[in-house]
């Protein structure tokens, strides 16, 4: 994909439902009693690769455009698959059915693509193995393949070294096939879809400061949903619509989950003209309009708890600093390395490429905002998240930047460069 600078942003944009929420509703549904419909559903190729692993164990899923059916079986509705489980790019898809199969009374092998073949499992595989499970890395460094056999479990109080929601619901979702309550304490509070949703479908889950804790064996009940809109998406524009001169843009429908929604503090911190227009939401997840102007932005430090809320956001903001005043700190955030491609990494040299002054550290990053980009080629390693902030990044750049491996974002955002074309004004 090419792009070249654009005179603004105008308009309306719906972005797609949550990815984290999509992943969950076909993971919880499946394993309650009778139908759960999900309305907004991402049919990215991740949340895909998460239907297709819960076919495989027999769980009947139908497709309409206007929502996904989900023919849930029960707890122990589960049943043992006839190929290899493949959770395609998906780190989401991984590490959650991981803990729901370390429950099962059979044996899976779940795989992933050369991704997911590299990123971390040993720290899913400890805690399950404490818990009963037997998981084994067929490579034998602690990635992707697995070969799980579920086996009975034992209850645990676990404390993980990092902030991480998807080692948190693996541990939890276990915890439905344990004999005893489950309890995972947190080094900061990670984001907490699993414990709404669970409560939601009638899990017992109580949460405690960082610590969450699950009761076994629930009865859960088939529920309806509707996904809101995924604020990991809307951040991109959030960002275009700050550093781009004469914008304004509205995007309807965004999910602020207080555990989610860090890059609405940084906009805070950074003086971003950003208005939210929250909506009542009931005991479900809670969701926003959000009006954006153009902005003068200055740099901040964005480190310890608030990381953990804006993680997959980091690359943007990473962006936004650039066109902001003054130094920009990201701190605590090695996380980063570990995720489809090392995003530190990959936003230092591309944005290097483009004219930024940007430092890698250990942990973060440290950008000298200021300084005017000009086209490049982008190596998007394969990496949505890099992909799209670098198209964010293009637009107010000089010259044209070409974005390699553009198709990446598929996995989480379709429709992303059509509905980027549509919001701009070509110079």
């Amino acid at each position: 994909m090419k792009f070249t600078r654009t005179a603004g942003l105008k308009g309306e944009i719906t972005v797609p439902g949550d990815k984290s929420i999509s992943h969950r509703a076909v993971m919880f549904g499946s394993l309650a009693e009778g139908i759960t419909t999900v309305r907004n559903f991402l049919r990215g190729a991740d949340c895909l690769s998460t239907i297709d692993c819960f076919r495989r164990l027999g769980i009947q899923i139908d497709e309409t455009p206007e929502q996904i059916t989900i023919h849930g079986k029960g707890l122990h509705g589960l049943s043992a698959p006839s190929q290899i489980l493949d959770a395609g790019n998906s780190g989401t898809t991984t590490r959650l059915i991981s803990g729901i199969l370390s429950g099962q009374n059979f044996e899976t092998t779940l795989t992933g693509d050369a991704s997911i073949q590299k990123r971390p499992m040993g720290r899913i595989i400890e805690p399950l193995t404490e818990m009963g499970a037997s998981i084994v890395s067929l490579s034998g460094n602690g990635c992707a393949p697995l070969k799980i056999q579920g086996r009975p479990l034992r209850g645990i109080h676990y404390r993980t070294k990092v902030a991480s929601a998807q080692v948190k619901s693996s541990i939890l979702l276990a915890g439905l096939y344990a004999d005893s309550p489950t309890s995972v304490t947190e080094p900061a509070l990670s984001r907490n879809h699993s414990e709404l949703m669970l409560r939601q479908f009638g899990a017992k889950v109580q949460t405690e400061g960082t610590t969450a804790t699950i009761w076994p064996e629930p009865s859960l009940s088939g529920q309806e949903i509707t996904v809101p809109g995924d604020i990991s998406s809307a951040a991109y524009f959030i960002a275009a619509a700050c550093i781009t001169p004469d914008s304004e843009l509205l995007i309807r429908n965004v999910g602020i989950n207080p555990t989610r929604n860090g890059i609405l503090q940084v906009c805070r911190m950074m003086g971003a003209d950003l208005t939210v227009l929250p909506y009542p939401s009931g005991e479900g997840e809670p969701a926003a309009d959000l009006l954006v102007r153009t902005s003068s932005l200055k740099g901040c430090v964005i480190e310890g708890s608030l990381i953990p809320t804006l993680i997959d956001e980091l690359p943007v903001i990473a962006v936004m600093a650039c066109f902001a005043s003054g130094t920009t700190v990201i701190r605590d955030a090695a996380e980063l390395k570990v995720k489809e491609s090392n995003r530190i990494d990959a936003m230092a040299e591309n944005l290097t490429a483009m004219g930024a002054q940007v430092t890698a550290t250990e942990d973060g990053l440290i950008i000298e905002g200021g300084r005017p980009l000009r086209g490049a080629a982008v190596d998007s390693r394969l990496d949505h998240r890099i992909a799209m902030s670098f198209a964010i990044a293009a637009l107010n750049a000089d010259g044209e930047t070409e974005i390699r491996d553009a198709e990446c974002v598929n996995i989480s955002y379709p429709e992303f460069y059509q509905d980027l074309n549509r919001i701009s004004s070509r110079t």
